[in-house]
């Protein structure tokens, strides 16, 4: 069984019933919307976000459940949908998941507009229902994943990035999101403040260590859904190679950042950064952080009762950094 399928087991009924009321929620009086958001629900992805709402909702309740974890499942998959939307127009990107992105379809106008409807969308969805407490959560993490992307941005241009700002930017910019679903889960089967805060660290934790391993996918030679090289070619600068740069002598040091800046679209010149990267242990020290954050997300974990639930939530973590793509 594929680790996905195997971690949804105690959930699928729940993800069953999600699909069908969030298709339902989409449905709208506007002819091109609906043609839009049909196209959005039929390319859907691994829904691993909506999977951290059910699964820390029913390991924080004891298998309990309720309207409230629908809705916030809901609201997650609507804001992070406008989120990729508004991302593939910012990107200039023509593909998500294999499928023709909106903007390419349906060009930048009705793309940006569509983003603000599924963002709106899920806004009203909590305040129609009073769902403060979710509200806020999400609003959090779109104002965290905004400021990541700004902050990564103004620093690429500079080069500058250390350590500690390369994990401020992933944690605001991927980490956040699911930090928000795991809290979400807590908070939408009465959880207290204390539980939707540890649970929304588990998610962070969980958050990094899959941004690290997406890292790690430029240095890979295995055939995978992102080319090699792509992250120095377009001037990120990722854990790896932050290490290297910090672990080298000034001479190196000069020609790493001259390849970045003036030759990350030479092919041969990417490869051997991409070599230089290696042989100065930058693969073997991401790895090591990767795996101390699975760690922590692991320690949290061990704060609950056995369970089906908490099983599937461990094996997420386990996934998350095994992964192929």
């Amino acid at each position: 069984m594929k680790a996905v399928e195997q971690i949804k087991q105690p959930i699928i009924k729940e993800m069953e019933l999600f699909e069908s009321k969030f298709r339902e929620a989409m449905v709208t009086k506007v002819p091109l919307l609906n043609r839009i958001t049909h196209y959005i629900v039929r390319r859907k992805g691994k829904q691993m976000r909506p999977m951290f709402v059910f699964l820390v909702a029913k390991m924080v309740s004891d298998g309990d459940f309720n309207v409230r974890t629908y809705r916030g499942a809901s609201v997650i998959e609507l804001i992070h949908t406008a989120t990729l939307v508004h991302d593939d127009v910012v990107d200039d990107s023509n593909r998500r998941r294999g499928f023709f992105s909106l903007n390419a379809l349906w060009k930048n106008k009705i793309a940006v507009l569509v983003g603000d409807f599924l963002l709106s969308k899920g806004l009203l969805l909590s305040i129609d229902n009073d769902d403060f407490d979710i509200l806020k959560l999400i609003s959090v993490a779109v104002r965290e994943m905004s400021e990541g992307e700004l902050l990564q941005i103004e620093k690429a241009r500079k080069l500058d990035i250390t350590e500690a700002i390369y994990f401020d930017i992933i944690r605001q910019k991927t980490a956040s999101l699911i930090a928000a679903c795991c809290g979400i889960g807590a908070a939408s089967v009465g959880g207290n403040d204390e539980e939707v805060k540890k649970m929304g660290k588990f998610g962070e934790l969980i958050g990094i260590a899959f941004q690290i391993k997406d890292d790690l996918f430029d240095y890979s030679d295995a055939k995978i859904g992102k080319p090699t090289g792509i992250d120095i070619k377009e001037q990120k600068m990722t854990l790896p190679l932050i290490y290297a740069l910090n672990n080298c002598d000034k001479k190196e040091r000069i020609w790493l950042i001259n390849s970045i800046k003036n030759y990350n679209k030479d092919k041969k010149r990417v490869k051997e950064v991409i070599a230089f990267v290696k042989e100065n242990g930058g693969i073997e020290y991401t790895i090591k952080k990767m795996n101390d954050y699975q760690s922590q997300a692991l320690e949290i974990l061990k704060t609950y009762p056995d369970s089906e639930y908490k099983d599937s939530l461990s094996t997420m973590v386990s996934y998350v950094i095994e992964r192929r793509i």
